[in-house]
Formats: C-alpha cells, sequence, structure tokens
C-alpha cells in the first residue's frame, strides 16, 4: 500500500488510460476519491456499471470541483476547449495534467486556460493497447512502462515532484523531456510507425488481385501486427497526425529515404546492403528486449489456445 498522493484526482475522458489509472490508483491506494467525466451519456453509463471512478459525474464542472488533480484523458484536439471550459472552476493549489502523445500543441491549447495558481504538469504515459472504451482499462497497464513529464516554463517543482510520485506508485518509471524533443521521439518510436501500418493495411485492402479472405486467412505474423496497431482509435490518431505534423513529416521523410535506398539493394541486387542494414535493426530489437519493454517469447509472447 502505498501512501495517498492527491486527496481528489478527476479524470475527463473514461476511455483506456484514464481507466487504467483508476484501477492503478486503487491499487496502490494513490488518491482517496477519484471523480470521472466523460462526454458520451453511454460512456459514463458503462463506467457506473463496472465500477470505474468512486463518482462519475454528469459535467466536467461537477467532476472537477475540489480536485487537488485534474487529468484531461481526452483526444489531444480538444483539450484546448475542455481547459476552456473547467479553466475557471479549478480550486487554487490544484494540478492540471494530461496523458496526449502530443505535447507542443497541448501545452500552446491548454497553458492559457490555466488560472493563476494552479499548477500545469503536462505527462504522456508510454503505455497502450489497441483496444479503447472504459472497459479495456486495467490496473498492471502502466507496469515498467515509461511516462514521460514535460514541465512547462515555471513549473513548480514540488507539483512535477507529486506527478513524478503519483506515475511511479501506478507502477510507471519516469522521466523528463522538453516538449519539442518529446515530439520528435514520439515521432519515431510511435506516430510514424503508426501511419506506417495503417498504409501497410491499407495497401492490402487496395489490392485487389489479393481477395479479402486471403488476407485475413493468411496473414503472416509481420502482417498481423500491423493490423493490431492500425486497429488503434481512430480519433486519437487523426489528432496525433494533424497537432504533431512538423515531426512526423520530418520523420516520414527520412523514412522515404531509407525506403528508396533499400529499394535499390534490392533492385540492384546488393545483398551486402540488406545484410548490414538487417543486422544493424536487429540489434534496436535486441535492445528493446533486455530494457524490459517487449519479451523474447515465441510469437511475441501470445497466449494460444490448447
Amino acid at each position: 500500500m502505498s501512501e495517498v498522493v492527491y486527496n481528489r484526482v478527476a479524470l475527463i475522458g473514461l476511455g483506456l488510460i484514464a481507466s487504467s489509472m483508476f484501477w492503478a490508483m486503487k491499487r496502490r491506494g494513490l488518491a482517496g476519491e477519484v471523480t470521472g467525466y466523460a462526454r458520451s451519456a453511454e460512456t459514463r453509463e458503462t463506467a457506473r456499471r463496472i465500477g470505474l471512478c468512486d463518482r462519475v459525474c454528469d459535467s466536467a464542472a461537477e467532476a472537477v470541483e475540489g480536485a487537488d488533480l485534474v487529468v484531461l484523458c481526452v483526444p489531444v484536439g480538444v483539450m484546448g476547449p475542455v481547459m476552456t471550459e473547467i479553466g475557471p472552476l479549478l480550486k487554487p493549489g490544484a494540478t492540471v495534467s494530461d496523458v496526449g502523445s502530443v505535447k507542443g500543441h497541448v501545452i500552446e491549447a491548454v497553458a492559457p486556460h490555466i488560472p493563476d495558481g494552479v499548477h500545469f504538469v503536462p505527462a504522456h504515459p508510454l503505455a497502450g493497447t489497441e483496444h479503447s472504451g472504459p472497459e479495456a482499462g486495467f490496473a498492471e497497464l502502466f507496469d515498467n512502462r515509461w511516462s514521460l513529464l514535460v514541465p512547462v516554463e515555471g513549473s513548480d517543482e514540488e507539483a512535477v515532484a507529486r506527478m513524478r510520485a503519483l506515475w511511479e506508485g501506478m507502477g510507471a518509471n519516469v522521466d523528463e523531456m522538453d516538449a519539442d524533443h518529446h515530439d520528435l521521439v514520439l515521432a519515431v518510436t510511435s506516430h510514424a510507425p503508426h501511419l506506417i501500418a495503417y498504409t501497410m493495411v491499407g495497401v492490402a485492402d487496395d489490392l485487389r488481385r489479393v481477395t479479402d479472405s486471403e488476407v485475413i486467412k493468411y496473414s503472416a505474423a509481420g502482417f498481423r501486427d500491423f493490423t493490431r496497431i492500425a486497429a488503434s482509435d481512430p480519433t486519437m490518431w487523426r489528432d496525433v497526425f494533424l497537432t504533431n505534423k512538423e515531426a512526423t513529416l520530418e520523420i516520414l521523410g527520412r523514412f522515404t529515404e531509407e525506403l528508396f535506398a533499400l529499394q535499390r539493394a534490392i533492385r540492384t541486387g546488393d545483398g551486402d546492403h540488406l545484410h548490414d542494414y538487417f543486422t544493424r535493426t536487429r540489434a534496436i530489437r535486441r535492445g528493446i528486449i533486455e530494457a524490459g519493454q517487449d519479451t523474447a517469447a515465441a510469437d511475441f509472447g501470445r497466449a494460444h489456445k490448447p
């Protein structure tokens, strides 16, 4: 059992990340009371049915009343409007954070609406699944995963320390990063790979010489994992690409250059180039496993029915 970090936490948006935060906080006793709000009445009803949050509210205003920590768990494209609504209602000394995978845009959209006396500590947990919605969350989602804190200019050190304590209490490893660097790193590790996965699945869909049944029936591991990534929440990813445009386009430009080089090697029969390239990239996979961020188990550790 950990110590209470915040007496009252408000989760605005009740999808996978918010749901997992609630279960993770309750697992370790990190929050006295957790309130929640979602725009959809259906989502609120689902949250009540599964016991997600100590109190599910019918308005964002009700949810944030008296909260010590407010976490924006909505798509990055609507964080600004949500903050405009709740900003005047926050109590002095409260902290506002978020879980968006783009930080520069979120800071630009949210910071102007943070009242005097309220702290702003943006964050991004590098954890998730292809599933979404309140029923997708689970307490172990953040265990041994990284959560990045992105303090803004003038961030209160104590507020940052409390956010670190919360994420560590929920099982995450915590690091700090500035917004521009965060957005470039995530363009490499998450945003561009998602776009490539969406594209490859789209190519298969467009390739009429391969029937739908063959694409499904004969999916090898590579394509199957593309489809898992491409099943992620479309609203969230639309907003990610529109709000992290520059960094994503830079990485896609570099990707295109690498792809052209590989095309040339295949066309000219340059086996040495291909072998050297694949050897170098294989080492990166080994590093990810050694860092404990994935498993070396066969078939990516998937459970199979007997």
